[in-house]
């Protein structure tokens, strides 16, 4: 069985995770640590629990959910893995952050390992995560579906009663919709979906009460 752990990172609450089973091999979804203390909530959780890492795997890479990925290289020996879209973005995280904070970055950005396209799966212990292409809030926005335990990590894509913004480069509106109706909306209702911000929701829920659907 799947262990979910949600630590919130950063100065705009991103949800960073922690997923594990009994094997306690581990993946790191969307690492924004932005500070020791963010650092620190996550080893602890790593070390407390007794895993693994072996992945470290983002939806996509704005600024807000890739801080942490040095911190994670370092400590645990993966690189970042994401979809190949996003990887200009990802080697622009100087720009970002002087676009959205004003600021220079001031976070180690190892370089890029494993490039996830659609179909692609994630393997840790005995469970696998299959990569989906929901482009629309980055060009190379992915979900991580674990079928087997109903389980959906939607990064930016989706949220609960809303959708990812759009009006950031490289974003689509009618991309987003299109991907998420069609390859989204149509997983199993009881599907529990992790977003990058706020609470769980679930795919039925927001088939019935999402506006954008």
């Amino acid at each position: 069985m799947l262990k979910v752990k949600r630590i919130v990172t950063n100065m705009v609450a991103e949800n960073c995770y922690i997923v594990s089973d009994e094997t306690r091999e581990a993946v790191i979804i969307d690492c924004g640590a932005y500070d020791a203390a963010n650092e620190q909530a996550i080893a602890s959780y790593i070390e407390e629990e007794q895993l693994r890492p072996v992945h470290q795997i983002y939806t996509h890479t704005h600024f807000d959910h890739i801080f942490g990925c040095g911190f994670i290289a370092n400590r645990y020996e993966v690189l970042p893995e994401c979809h190949p879209a996003d990887a200009a973005l990802y080697n622009n995280m100087d720009g970002q952050c002087q676009m959205f904070l004003g600021s220079a970055n001031r976070h180690p950005m190892p370089e890029l390992g494993r490039l996830l396209n659609e179909g692609d799966e994630v393997t840790f212990g005995s469970h696998t995560l299959q990569v989906i292409h929901t482009p629309g809030h980055t060009p190379g926005g992915i979900c991580f579906y674990c079928a087997e335990e109903k389980v959906l990590f939607s990064g930016d894509s989706l949220f609960c009663m809303s959708i990812g913004r759009t009006d950031f480069p490289g974003g689509n509106y009618e991309q987003l919709v299109s991907s998420l109706r069609n390859k989204i909306m149509t997983l199993p209702a009881d599907v529990k979906v992790y977003s990058g911000h706020g609470e769980p929701t679930s795919v039925g829920f927001e088939r019935e009460n999402n506006p954008y659907f």
